[in-house]
């Protein structure tokens, strides 16, 4: 593996690109109609294919890699920068039909370079196409916003993430445990890119073609499946103090909270489907290793469990707390209390 996974495996035609069907099928219809719009904007979280859409989308009108331009607005953010690119925009194509400017990371411009970018998106030369790529969509003008064709990128499903996960391990000699695939997925929080840097870090460090799920943990830092399934078990037996001793043994550990209680409402919600979406079982069978899984099924049929949707809202608004929260555990800690404690209401 010479080559990082991530530029290794990233999409080249448009059939390559997973999880944004619906961004591709558009793109696709307004080709074969022969519409081509002056100005597109992708926005999505990052790692979703953003700017290998804007490639591949480039190579499908025929420009070549001479007329093709990528520009890092976070490293050229100012209206200098812009100005200039207003200046080179007047040059014609040098084989192509088409000039293509994709501008990453566009929110990143100031102001004032908003509004020399402004300029240009109103009267564009009409071989010039501008693809505009933006994690933060919220930072644009509605100036912008309004001269591009927008594209809304979603995160891919966690299935879909782990499929690729394991179709890349296949094609680097590996095969992928099914809960340490899904454990690499989570992870990888909805980026393929980050999903396939974390593989390419265990594929790395590995020494058996078959990767477990204790090989995940050792080596990305995952939290350990029983620390995880040990507050579960307290969650479900109304055990408070075992609860938060578990999460004062996560913290000793260094593991990082947020990817901890990423996987208690990973698993919690299985629970939850398990005991209320029979149909999904084999779905759900295929997410975690047979130990795991025999957990979870029977805690699902266990009718003195305290495991309800009610817990599984506390979690989750906890863990979104947690990335404003001064102590990491706190909203963790906060959350058990408020759903264990006898005395807090």
């Amino acid at each position: 593996m010479s080559e990082v996974l991530y530029r290794k495996y990233r999409p080249k035609e448009f059939k390559d690109v997973l999880g944004q069907e619906h961004i591709i099928n558009a793109l696709l219809g307004a080709l074969k109609q022969g519409n081509i719009a002056h100005a597109y904007l992708f926005s999505g979280s990052r790692g979703t294919g953003k700017t290998s859409v804007a490639r591949i989308l480039a190579k499908e009108i025929k420009c070549s890699s001479n007329d093709l331009y990528e520009i890092d607005a976070a490293s050229n953010r100012g209206i200098d920068d812009i100005r200039e690119l207003r200046e080179a925009v007047m040059i014609l194509p040098f084989d192509s039909p088409y000039k293509v400017y994709i501008i990453d990371e566009v929110h990143m411009l100031t102001k004032e370079a908003f509004n020399a970018l402004l300029k240009t998106l109103e009267e564009p030369p009409k071989y010039v196409i501008f693809m505009l790529a933006t994690t933060e969509i919220e930072k644009l003008p509605d100036t912008i916003i309004s001269r591009c064709q927008t594209f809304l990128f979603k995160k891919p499903s966690l299935k879909t993430l782990k499929d690729a996960i394991i179709e890349i391990a296949k094609k680097e000699g590996f095969t992928l445990e099914p809960s340490a695939a899904d454990t690499i997925a989570l992870l990888g929080d909805g980026s393929f890119r980050d999903a396939q840097g974390i593989l390419q870090k265990i594929l790395f460090s590995s020494d058996d073609k078959k990767v477990s799920l204790n090989e995940v943990e050792k080596i990305a830092g995952a939290p350990k499946s029983i620390f995880v399934n040990d507050i579960i078990s307290a969650i479900a037996q109304g055990e408070l103090e075992k609860g938060l001793r578990v999460v004062n043994m996560a913290v000793e550990e260094n593991i990082d909270i947020k990817i901890f209680l990423k996987m208690i409402l990973h698993k919690i919600r299985s629970i939850l489907l398990l005991k209320y979406a029979k149909d999904m079982e084999i779905v759900l069978q295929e997410q975690f290793n047979t130990e795991d899984f025999e957990f979870l099924k029977k805690l699902s049929k266990e009718t003195q469990s305290k495991i309800n949707s009610k817990i599984l809202y506390e979690l989750l608004t906890a863990y979104d707390a947690i990335g404003r929260s001064y102590i990491s555990q706190l909203p963790i800690e906060l959350a058990l209390i408020k759903i264990l404690g006898n005395n807090d209401k």
